[in-house]
């Protein structure tokens, strides 16, 4: 699989998009459980320590929840300095299909 960077639009976010929280993944899961439902497509954002949060909530939804009928289509990796304090963080885009 060959990596690509994440494209940056800012305000521009689709309706299938979901910012992975800081809650429980089950919880999280669920949530794009019904998003999954009503668009065929879902496509799972973290940056940092929520990256594994994420692929977590991939794997529940894609294993356990809709076994055999959904998967994992495209994965994202990015990391961007910061201008403020020069640390850097990283950030995921999976995204989520229904077959």
């Amino acid at each position: 699989m060959e990596l690509q960077e994440i494209k940056r639009s800012g305000n521009e976010l689709d309706k299938d998009s979901y910012f992975v929280k800081d809650e429980s993944v089950m919880t999280s899961a669920l949530d794009v459980l019904t998003t999954l439902s009503a668009n065929k497509r879902v496509v799972l954002m973290a940056k940092g320590n929520l990256i594994p949060n994420a692929v977590a909530v991939a794997n529940i939804v894609t294993e356990n929840m809709l076994k055999g009928n959904s998967k994992i289509q495209d994965i994202k990796l990015d990391s961007v300095i910061s201008e403020e304090d020069g640390q850097m963080l990283s950030n995921i885009e999976i995204v989520l299909i229904k077959n």
